[in-house]
C-alpha cells in the first residue's frame, strides 16, 4: 500500500461492528473508524443513538487509497454486505440509526454512489428498490473506544458470532481477490 494518497468514504449499513469488520479486511483500506453522523445532537453517545432520538446513523468512516481500491468498488462491497432495500433495519437491528446511508464527501462520490445504485438496480441484484440515502457528509463523531475494532476484539460474543462473523465470511468468499495480504 503506497500510503501517499488518501480519501474518505462514509457508509452506514446497520450495526457499525459489521461494516467495520468487513472493510478492515479490504485491500487499499488504510483505516476504519466506527461512529455516528446525520443527527441533531452534538457529540452523541451510543445509548442516545440507540434510542433513535438523536437522528444519527451508526456508520463507518473509511480512509482508503484510491490507487488501490476505487470508491465505486468500496460501494460495491458496501451494497453486497448489507441489505440496501430495507428501511431503517438490518436483520434484528431496527431503527433509523441502522438505516442504509452513503454520506458523500464530493460531487464525484455522489455521482459514483448514484451510478453504482443504478448499475445494481439494472442488474436486478435485489428484487425490490434501494432505500439507501445518498446525502452530503455531515459532522462525524467517532464512537466510544470500546466500539472500535469490536469484532476483532470480541469474536466470541453472541452478536459477533451470530451476525458479524457470517457477514465477514460472506465478504471473504465474495471478494477473495480483494482481501489484504
Amino acid at each position: 500500500m503506497s500510503g501517499t494518497n488518501s480519501e474518505i468514504a462514509t457508509f452506514g449499513g446497520g450495526c457499525f461492528w459489521c461494516t467495520e469488520a468487513v472493510f478492515k479486511e479490504l485491500r487499499g483500506v488504510q483505516g476504519v473508524v466506527s461512529g455516528y453522523s446525520g443527527g441533531h445532537v452534538e457529540n452523541p453517545a451510543y445509548e442516545a443513538v440507540c434510542s433513535g432520538t438523536t437522528g444519527h446513523a451508526e456508520l463507518v468512516q473509511i480512509t482508503f487509497d484510491p490507487d488501490q481500491v476505487s470508491y465505486a468498488d468500496l460501494l460495491r462491497v458496501f451494497f453486497a454486505t448489507h441489505d440496501p432495500t430495507t428501511k431503517d433495519r438490518q436483520g434484528h437491528d431496527i431503527g433509523t440509526q441502522y438505516r442504509s446511508i452513503v454520506m458523500y464527501h464530493s460531487d464525484q462520490q455522489r455521482d459514483a454512489a448514484l451510478a453504482v445504485i443504478d448499475e445494481l438496480t439494472r442488474a436486478a441484484i435485489y428484487p425490490v428498490p434501494f432505500v439507501t440515502q445518498v446525502v452530503p457528509a455531515t459532522k462525524f463523531w467517532p464512537a466510544e473506544a470500546y466500539h472500535q475494532n469490536y469484532f476483532e476484539r470480541n469474536p466470541g460474543t453472541g452478536y459477533c458470532a451470530a451476525v458479524v462473523a457470517p457477514k465477514v465470511s460472506k465478504f471473504r468468499k465474495s471478494f477473495a481477490d480483494r482481501l489484504r495480504a
